[in-house]
């Protein structure tokens, strides 16, 4: 339906969009679509104009009057030439001009067109021969001028353009109007040979335009046929010469045209033949030389874009109807599956001709002779003579006889070419009176003139196309240059790249891609030509990466060249500043070359010349450079497929007989990515490898998150088996071939072969494997003692229905034979057995003739391929069949059958494919290639990351050798950034699947690239301390080393920041960062706080060293530069100083400072103590390496420290100096491995005995170990004894040895290491009871206590420890240390009395004091004052009293449980505590002796004492009491505190009453009451009359007044009653106590009567010869001159109070 033009109302016209439906009738192609809309330009309403879809391409002018303007545009052209000059009116007007006698073809009316009438048969068959009788009417007729008087016809072609004018008047809708009759005219121009290149080309262009503006579309009628009659006419276009430049325009508009066709919607309705003519006519065009390079290239680029279109179709095909197209076609033998191409190269064929249902294989004679092909198709756009009047020649298509460059007519020979023809012979149409081209040409005609019969391409023609593109790359073919090979290789990878996973789903298709393509592409591959080469492996890499499923012994020869090609032999050159260790790992081989054989070749193989094995491809040692990047860009482009490599590892290097590629690979991008590989090859290789390499590890770093998939993949395991499996095969393999003995019991050992001494299972591996040298293989089977071994090994043939030379041939491809004729001569005995052995073949006698043959076709073998024999000489069929007369049971061979065995021989020689190197042994080869992939398994493209941590494990080592090597030499800053992202990658790799010793690799590399994990120690005697940017600064050697160098800085910070995380998976990797630890903490570059000390330990960080010289620096005027830096190295020469580093080196330790500040460090060893235990005894035993040799001397060039002051002995003698040098980083060891080792129970088990060991060596060489590290050392010692508690079946650390290691210290270095050595002691006694226990009762415990109670610095911590154990809830004090406790609280007590003479000064200094009679200042008048040291040592001296005092609580226990007699032990537990209290009752120090009187008052009161004994009773008043009264009447005793100590008498005088009051009752029933109460008198007496106070004169009296009234009250004292005889108590009583106070008796007892004198005065009892007090031993002469003159005695007394005051001050 058409709109009607609305009326103008201005200038410009109407326009007119074409709109095709989609959807049209089946039979006449006519659609229901809407109508061609009429848009008015002047804004009227739209709402009157017809409803209609616009379309894509819109025209601004009418359909029909543009088609007609197309019509008069090429009939105006026409008009111009001579020939068309006199056209009559009615072609100028459009009407039906008359037709020739002959009769024109005129297509239907257009009625007749819609009522579904067809054309005949004749006419498409015309169209498709090139002769139609129109152009017979031409070749009559309108070709000639006409002759005056005679009546002028229209030429065939004008009337054609006039009918279709006349029946475009009455079209109102060009959609439906025939598409045929709308082509018509414009084909027969284009066919036409009498048209001119100018009016073709109009006749093109306007087809072009009709499919361009949709007037020709997808729902045109009857577009079909359009479409072959069209694509008929434009591959048999035909015109004449005229200019070249004319001409090429026409075939330029022919490429177009084309490529539009079917690139266009109508191009799914092309069939085969039309699919074939077209892109043969194309593949011409781009072959010939004879067209301009332009003409050639759009010819290359329109056929690529064509067949693009063409492949892409194979995708929507169903590959099922491949195999059932194939079996049609075979059955039916139709001839219109008869699909063949021969597009022609300069006149030559090209290609051959192939059957589609099927592919002849090529062999070996094909390959040395191709045979000719039945198409004879020129090469390009022909001229065709005219003759003398100007008549074309009949069609180019049956004129061609031959293949020549120029072709000339055949009624006019020699006559110039004078027109242009396309070529399209799709069909074999040459020989009418061929069979099958009659079938053809038939079938074809019937499929146009049905169009509904005419099936979309499909497989045929694109497996035609397929065929010829690849058979143009065929390199034998001398006749295909390397342009053409170029360009069909560049159509090849188009169709690769838009349907190569489709070619190998389809079964014919895959078949070509395996065998000829692929063939054809590794033999070019080895070509020189750069271009060919460049395009050879891009094809290689989109068919691997395309069809690689099936082509997996492809895809490994492929691979294995490129490996063999660009691997170099070199070693790796040693870079200054690197270490040759860190690139270990690249392989200096491939794994798959394998060694030369040792024996050189024999005769029957032949040797071929350089050159040609080069030509080959059988040598790629000596590729140029540019191949090289070629082939390593190659590389590059398949490792860019994120699971190329996996799928190479899984498929190749976890397969038994397969090359480990994957590693190859690796190892060859490794290998070129270093410079040096620049040299042989391009400055853009190292590069394009490392990226290769990069890419490989990015892509496993992208998988790393993924989930895992399992299914449908290889089970991991299974491939584990059998990589390992293949490790030993390929061992015993090299041990076979070393030692064929050696090699099968290796295999026999690892479960590879069965049974040794089983034959059959050592000849099925033999066979089986590939590995095995043929040299080696035929030498073992043929030795005397194998016999069963060969035997057994020919079992595995079948010989059945092949001749003896077939069988010989089977048996020799699997060994050599060998080269003595004994061994030879073996083989062939049981050869001949075994082919007889089941029917002797028909025609052979018996084994003996086998026998006989086999050895005549060795020699026969030898003779006819022996390079060193000349041809006149070699043997003929007739020669081997003499020499065989007679040996065939007595008669002769049949000659036929040793004929065929000769042409055998002869032609294809019996060859092993490892001796040969020649095109007879590649196509060898490649047939049992093909053999071999007919049997393998399909490679399996492996889409997961399951695999990625073995295949990693398998190619980690060239790739961090690589890393590490271009980190090291590379200088451009993305390298680096790349390198760095690589290490990173690799790290997380490793960390993910656990690959520790991968990790470790990177620490190594990282570290070592630091310089900071040196194993020589820098020198750090010039170390200095500067102030810079307001903070210090360690200047040092290593500091200004690591400042200047950016890769040291890089590479730390690289290596901290990937540590993070990944602590738990780094094993042998800590001994590197430790010693980076260790060298930083010595050169003070890492802070003290690093490892937390104060909160793990409670212990002080490590003191860092000491530096040599500390410098402020300050600002300077620069004018005073010179002189000021002139006058600071005089003054540090002088001084014997370091120079004054220079602004340089502090800058450069600045740039240090920064770095390790951005390191991570603390993280990483928080992350470290977070770890379980099995994952820090790495660490630890990294740790402990570092450690010195024991008994060793630690060799530093640190600057000592000055040593402190040596205490002099009692001895008098002074210890020499502990003068060794100070390292911090040993104390930096031990205190991390005991941090370590001690933070839970696992890691003592698992590292405390490590530790202990080791700081059981530093702390027992303290001779030479600064007394800093051993200090430390011991209490890491003791911090890890306490530790190692929790573990209850063993102890790491015994704990007598420690403690009497450290008792044994001399006294200066206890001294020093006192306060680690009290706190580690400490910590061991809060623990558990039992190491509390063990400790305590270790007897070096005590020494060391006493060795240090005096030390300042250490008092108050041992003292804390006594206490602890003393108070201790525990039964801490026992009898082993019972003694020893006392002892050291009495040794604190006693150092308490410092603070008499402070308590005297005090009072001494204070005025105002009233003093007494005598003079002396009042005892307790004032408080006394201390200074903080004194007053903690007075305060630990009263609680030592205390703490004695509290031991009485448990002497019960203790006697208890003593294994001595309870008499015994009572004396044991209580003697020391009354002789310490006693001790420190006469201490000068007033506090502390008062606490001790009243200690020992309650000792004495306890009722824990109970004294039953009379040697008991006599301890405590004879020991105790008495002596202690004794030493405190003695002078220099009552010296120490004058003011005091009478207090202290009269405590004891107290003491002694109310002890022997509380005893009363026991003592009153005891035999020695009265012997002790006299004695008690007699002290009584003596502390009344020491003459030192008025205290002992009024207390003795008071306290003995209570004495005799409580004995009188317990009638133990009672005075006589009146005549009565007093008691032996009362008259000793009486006569003691009158001596010093005369009445104090009557006044007790003012009722006692004298008593009755005896007769005789009784002599003086022994009780009362009492000693005067000059005869007092005790008291001296002071009593006795206090008695007779007191102000004397205590002037004398009070002088010598102030003498002893000055000596204590």
């Amino acid at each position: 339906m058409t709109g009607t033009p609305a009326p103008r109302n201005g200038t410009t016209g109407p326009h007119y969009i074409l709109d095709w439906a989609q959807d049209g009738d089946e039979n006449t192609g006519a659609g229901v679509a809407s109508s061609i809309a009429y848009i008015p330009h002047d804004g009227a309403d739209l709402a009157s104009a017809p409803v209609s879809i616009p379309s894509k391409i819109s025209i601004a002018v009418d359909p029909v009057a543009l088609i007609t303007t197309e019509c008069i545009t090429v009939t105006s052209a026409m008009r111009k030439h001579a020939r068309w000059a006199h056209s009559s009116v009615s072609a100028i007007l459009g009407g039906a001009g008359a037709s020739s006698d002959r009769g024109s073809s005129r297509l239907p009316a257009q009625k007749e067109k819609l009522a579904g009438h067809q054309r005949g048969p004749s006419q498409i068959s015309q169209l498709r021969s090139g002769t139609t009788d129109d152009d017979d009417g031409l070749v009559g007729h309108w070709g000639r001028r006409g002759k005056k008087g005679k009546s002028m016809q229209d030429n065939p072609l004008m009337s054609a353009f006039a009918r279709l004018r006349s029946d475009l008047r009455g079209c109102t809708d060009i959609r439906i109007f025939d598409t045929p009759s709308l082509l018509h005219p414009f084909l027969q121009v284009i066919r036409s040979s009498s048209t001119s290149a100018s009016i073709t080309s109009l006749a093109i262009v306007a087809i072009t335009k009709f499919f361009e503006y949709k007037i020709v579309g997808g729902d045109s009628p009857r577009l079909p046929l359009a479409m072959q009659l069209l694509s008929a006419a434009i591959t048999h276009c035909r015109f004449e010469a005229s200019d070249s430049a004319a001409d090429e325009i026409v075939l330029l508009q022919i490429l177009r045209l084309m490529e539009s066709m079917i690139s266009g919607p109508g191009g799914n309705l092309l069939g085969d033949e039309s699919v074939c003519e077209m892109m043969e006519t194309g593949l011409s065009m781009c072959c010939q030389k004879r067209l301009s390079e332009l003409v050639r290239r759009s010819a290359e680029m329109s056929m690529i874009k064509m067949c693009q279109v063409i492949f892409e179709r194979l995708n929507a095909l169903d590959f099922a109807l491949d195999k059932a197209f194939d079996t049609t076609a075979a059955e039916e033998g139709d001839a219109t599956n008869l699909i063949m191409m021969g597009p022609a190269v300069n006149g030559a064929p090209i290609g051959f001709t192939k059957a589609v249902n099927g592919l002849t294989p090529i062999d070996s004679e094909t390959l040395q002779d191709p045979p000719k092909t039945a198409i004879d198709v020129p090469s390009r756009p022909e001229r065709v003579p005219s003759d003398a009047n100007g008549l074309a020649s009949t069609d180019l298509d049956s004129t061609i006889a031959a293949n020549r460059d120029s072709l000339r007519t055949i009624d006019h020979p020699g006559k110039s070419l004078s027109s242009f023809e396309t070529p399209a012979k799709a069909l074999n149409v040459l020989d009418p009176a061929s069979s099958n081209a009659a079938k053809v040409v038939g079938a074809s005609a019937a499929r146009a003139e049905n169009p509904n019969n005419v099936k979309p391409y499909s497989l045929p023609s694109i497996r035609e196309l397929f065929r010829v593109l690849v058979d143009l790359l065929r390199p034998q073919n001398k006749e295909h240059n390397d342009a053409l090979r170029v360009m069909a290789l560049r159509i090849i990878d188009v169709a690769l790249e838009v349907a190569g996973p489709s070619i190998a789903r389809h079964p014919s298709l895959a078949t070509l891609a395996k065998d000829d393509l692929c063939r054809y592409l590794f033999q070019l591959i080895r070509t020189d030509s750069t271009q060919l080469l460049n395009e050879s492996l891009r094809v290689a890499g989109t068919l691997l990466a395309t069809c690689r499923e099936v082509l997996k012994l492809q895809q490994e020869l492929f691979l294995s060249y490129l490996v063999e090609c660009l691997h170099p032999r070199v070693e790796i050159p040693d870079e200054p500043g690197i270490d040759p260790e860190l690139y270990e790992g690249v392989p200096k081989t491939p794994k798959l070359v394998r060694p030369a054989p040792s024996q050189a070749p024999s005769g029957r193989s032949t040797p071929v010349p350089v050159k040609e094995r080069h030509q080959l491809g059988m040598d790629g040692t000596s590729r140029k450079p540019d191949a090289r990047e070629a082939m390593i860009e190659s590389i590059g482009a398949l490792s860019r497929i994120p699971s190329y490599l996996v799928e190479l590892y899984v498929n190749y290097d976890c397969e038994v007989d397969r090359n480990d590629l994957c590693e190859d690979l690796i190892g060859l991008l490794s290998r070129n990515a270093f410079p040096d590989s620049a040299t042989w090859s391009t400055t853009s290789v190292p590069p394009l490898s490392l990226d290769s390499l990069l890419g490989f590890v990015e892509f496993i770093s992208e998988r790393l998150n993924d989930e895992p998939v399992t299914s449908g993949y290889p089970n991991i395991d299974h491939l584990r088996d059998q990589r390992a499996r293949k490790k030993i095969i390929i061992k015993g393999a090299m041990r076979f071939n070393a030692d064929p003995r050696d090699g099968i019991a290796y295999l026999a050992a690892n479960n590879i072969i069965d049974n040794p001494n089983n034959p059959q299972s050592v000849a099925s591996f033999l066979n089986s494997t590939t590995r095995i040298a043929k040299k080696k293989l035929g030498e073992y089977i043929s030795k005397r003692d194998q016999e069963p071994l060969l035997k057994a090994f020919l079992d595995l043939f079948d010989f059945a229905g092949k001749r003896v030379d077939e069988a010989l041939r089977d048996l020799l491809n699997s060994f050599r034979l060998p080269g003595e004729s004994q061994l030879i001569e073996r083989i062939v005995t049981v050869f001949s057995h075994k082919y007889c052995a089941s029917t002797t073949p028909e025609g052979i006698a018996n084994e003996d003739a086998v026998f006989t043959l086999t050895y005549s076709i060795i020699m026969l073998n030898t003779d006819q391929h022996n390079p060193n024999l000349k041809k006149e000489k070699r043997m003929t069929s007739q020669d081997f069949a003499k020499n065989l007369r007679g040996v065939n049971g007595g008669g002769d061979f049949a000659l036929e059958y040793l004929e065929e065995i000769y042409k055998n021989i002869k032609t294809n020689e019996i060859i092993l494919p490892d001796e040969h190197n020649n095109e007879k042994a590649f196509h060898y080869t490649w047939e049992g290639l093909l053999v071999k992939a007919r049997n393998a398994s399909a490679l399996r493209v492996c889409n997961t990351n399951v695999f990625d941590a073995d295949m990693f494990q398998s190619t980690w080592k060239p790739i961090i050798a690589t890393l590490s090597y271009v980190f090291m030499s590379a200088s451009d800053d993305a390298v680096f950034s790349r390198i760095v992202l690589g290490f990173d990658q690799c790290a997380q790799i490793a960390a993910k699947y656990g690959l520790t010793d991968a990790l470790d690799r990177i620490v190594f590399c990282l570290s070592s690239m630091t310089s900071l994990s040196s194993q020589v120690a820098t020198n750090t005697a010039l170390n200095t301390e500067v102030q810079a940017e307001k903070k210090n600064i360690m200047v040092s050697e290593l500091a200004v080393k690591f400042g200047r160098d950016y890769k040291a800085q890089l590479a730390c910070a690289v290596l901290f920041r990937l540590l993070p995380g990944k602590e738990q998976n780094i094993q042998d990797g800590w001994q590197y960062i430790a010693r980076i630890w260790l060298n930083l903490f010595t050169n003070s570059l890492l802070t003290p706080r690093f490892l937390k000390s104060q909160e793990l330990l409670n212990m002080p960080p490590i003191p860092l060293q000491s530096p040599s010289h500390t410098i402020e620096r300050e600002q300077r005027n620069s004018d005073a530069g010179l002189l000021s830096s002139f006058t600071s190295y005089l003054s540090s020469y002088a001084a014997d100083d370091p120079p004054e580093p220079s602004a340089e080196e502090v800058e450069s330790t600045l740039c240090t400072v920064d770095c390790l500040a951005s390191c991570p460090m603390e993280a990483v060893f928080i992350k470290i103590l977070q770890m379980p235990p099995e994952m820090r005894q790495s660490l630890v035993r990294a740790l402990l390496k570092h450690l010195p040799e024991p008994s060793s001397p630690v060799v530093l060039v640190a600057r000592p420290d000055q040593p402190r002051p040596i205490p002099i002995r009692t001895t008098g003698h002074r210890n020499a100096p502990h003068n060794q040098a100070y390292n911090p980083s040993i104390a930096f060891v031990l205190e991390l491995s005991t941090i370590l080792a001690t933070r839970d129970s696992n890691s003592v088990a698992l590292m405390g005995e490590a530790v202990a060991d080791a700081l059981q060596n530093v702390v027992r060489d303290s001779n030479n170990v600064h007394l800093l590290v051993l200090s430390r050392a011991v209490f890491y010692l003791l911090y890890l004894l306490n530790a190692s508690q929790v573990l209850q079946d063993r102890s790491i650390v015994k704990t007598p040895v420690v403690l009497h290691t450290i008792s044994g210290y001399d006294q200066h270095i206890l001294e020093k290491a006192a306060e680690p050595i009290l706190q580690g002691l400490a910590l061991c006694l809060q623990s558990s009871s039992s190491l509390r226990i063990e400790i305590v009762n270790t007897p070096d415990f005590w020494i060391i206590l006493r060795s240090l109670h005096t030390t300042v610095e250490a008092a108050p911590e041992a003292f804390n420890i006594v206490e602890n154990i003393v108070a201790s809830e525990t039964a801490s004090v026992t009898a082993d240390n019972y003694g020893a406790t006392i002892t050291i609280l009495n040794d604190f007590a006693y150092a308490g009395s410092i603070g008499a003479a402070i308590e005297q000064k005090s009072a001494r200094g204070q005025p105002g004091q009233q003093r007494d009679r005598r003079g002396q200042k009042p005892a307790d008048s004032a408080p006394t004052q201390f200074n903080s040291a004194d007053t903690d040592t007075v305060l630990r001296g009263y609680k030592a009293v205390i703490l004695v005092s509290q031991l009485t609580y448990k002497v019960p226990d203790l006697i208890k449980h003593s294994k001595l007699k309870e008499e015994e032990a009572w004396i044991a537990y209580w003697t020391p505590i009354f002789h310490t209290l006693c001790a420190q009752c006469l201490n000068p120090c007033r506090k502390i002796r008062r606490q001790a009187c009243s200690s020992l008052q309650a000792a004495l009161l306890s009722p824990d004492l109970s004294p039953t004994e009379d040697e008991q009773w006599t301890f405590i008043f004879r020991d105790v009491l008495f002596d202690l009264i004794n030493r405190l009447l003695k002078r220099e005793v009552y010296q120490t505190d004058p003011t005091g100590m009478s207090e202290t008498r009269l405590q004891a005088a107290n003491l002694l009453c109310r002890t022997f009051l509380h005893h009363l009752p026991l003592l009153s029933q005891r035999e020695g009451m009265l012997d002790l109460w006299l004695r008690i008198l007699e002290t009584m007496d003596r502390l009344m009359n020491s003459g030192q106070g008025d205290n002992l004169e009024e207390a003795v009296p008071e306290s003995l007044k209570n004495i005799l009234l409580v004995m009188a009250g317990s009638e133990i004292l009672t005075p006589p009653a009146p005549g009565q005889q007093p008691s032996e108590l009362w008259n000793e009583t009486q006569t003691r106590v009158d001596r010093f106070l005369p009445q104090l008796m009557t006044e007790l007892f003012p009722r006692a009567k004298e008593p009755v004198p005896d007769a005789n005065p009784p002599q003086q009892s022994a009780h009362s010869q009492h000693p005067t007090r000059a005869e007092g031993g005790d008291e001296g002469g002071a009593d006795e001159n206090a008695a007779v003159n007191p102000r004397a005695a205590n002037e004398d007394q009070e002088l010598q109070v102030e003498t002893s005051r000055d000596n204590v001050e």
